[in-house]
């Protein structure tokens, strides 16, 4: 994240800050600031204008899974009976409304999404799968792919 940010028309002062952030983001801003080097009232207009400018969407707790018994990951491909732009978007509107989705990305390949999906077991996948997945607008075809353990996870 920290090359992409370094490239972008942010200065080292508002790079330094989305890092930090990105990976800290319970801090002070007191603390942000003399991480980075300013004073407080210099640090928090750029982090209120960096919020403004959308560089932020804003700021969550990451949950332990394991704890909240969602440890089942499990990655669908789905592919459409009607990639229009109508029915990309009925898809579109309608798989963000299910909860255990976590991301879902369209793909240009084989197939026209890629869905994350996090659940207690494999039953709980394949309810979710049946009832809400494969139900949505315009699937014609999902395949899935059981994550056997996460090597490298953002989000834990």
């Amino acid at each position: 994240m920290v090359e992409s940010i370094e490239k972008s028309d942010l200065d080292q002062f508002d790079a330094k800050i989305l890092t930090i952030l990105s990976q800290e983001g319970r801090l002070t801003v007191t603390e942000i600031a003399n991480r980075v080097g300013l004073s407080k009232s210099p640090c928090q207009v750029r982090l209120k204008r960096l919020i403004e400018e959308e560089y932020i969407l804003g700021f969550q707790a990451i949950l332990n899974p394991k704890k909240l018994g969602l440890e089942h990951i499990a990655f669908a491909t789905v592919r459409l009976s009607n990639t229009t732009e109508k029915g990309l978007r009925e898809f579109n509107e309608a798989v963000v409304k299910i909860p255990e989705v976590e991301m879902c990305h369209m793909i240009a390949g084989s197939f026209d999404y890629l869905i994350k999906v996090r659940t207690g077991d494999i039953q709980a996948y394949r309810r979710v799968m049946g009832e809400s997945i494969s139900t949505l607008p315009n699937v014609s075809s999902t395949s899935t792919y059981v994550a056997m353990e996460a090597i490298k996870d953002s989000f834990s």
